[in-house]
């Protein structure tokens, strides 16, 4: 799944950037979620950003799902706040 969106800053317990999934793909995901998640709604996906390949998992809030996107991430793809990206997902 393709995933294209701003990249956010969200000051959690625990600092991060991440991407919205836009909403008709977040429902998609959460059709398929029960089999995917290993606990609290958090889906495991391996994520590609450029040449630039990770695992992490999709967070649930407010009816939609967050990539989250680490430091080294952004660095290696000088993706900076405020920067659409697209990123590919697989389950």
């Amino acid at each position: 799944m393709k995933v294209t969106n701003e990249v956010i800053y969200w000051r959690g317990p625990s600092p991060f950037h991440f991407v919205e999934v836009p909403e008709a793909q977040s429902k998609k995901i959460k059709e398929i979620s029960r089999s995917l998640t290993y606990g609290w709604g958090v889906i495991p996906v391996t994520a590609k950003l450029g040449a630039t390949e990770w695992k992490t998992s999709l967070f649930p809030k407010k009816g939609r799902y967050l990539i989250p996107l680490k430091d080294l991430v952004r660095k290696s793809e000088s993706v900076e706040l405020g920067d659409h990206v697209t990123i590919n997902l697989s389950f």
